[in-house]
């Protein structure tokens, strides 16, 4: 029997809950420059699953890479690490 590989998991701030079980994720992440060597920003928008409708705008969370549930969903969140206070 063939054991499920590692599932990627990323951290990033929800930037859109409008839709019905989906969130917007950004991730921020820093890549050296292969030229210069400076530390140069990126950033990575996806289209979460939130089963509950737990996550607000600002919150940050975990996100774990899951079997395609849609068209752009590949994501699902994973765990709330931060509530936002509003």
């Amino acid at each position: 029997m063939k054991e499920r590989g590692l599932r990627k998991s990323q951290t990033g701030v929800v930037i859109s809950d409008k839709m019905d079980k989906t969130v917007v994720v950004q991730v921020d992440r820093l890549v050296k420059h292969s030229t210069y060597k400076k530390y140069v920003r990126r950033r990575a928008k996806y289209t979460v699953h939130d089963e509950t409708n737990a996550c607000k705008i600002g919150d940050r969370v975990v996100i774990r890479e899951t079997k395609p549930l849609s068209k752009t969903k590949r994501w699902r969140v994973s765990q709330i690490v931060e509530k936002t206070v509003i």
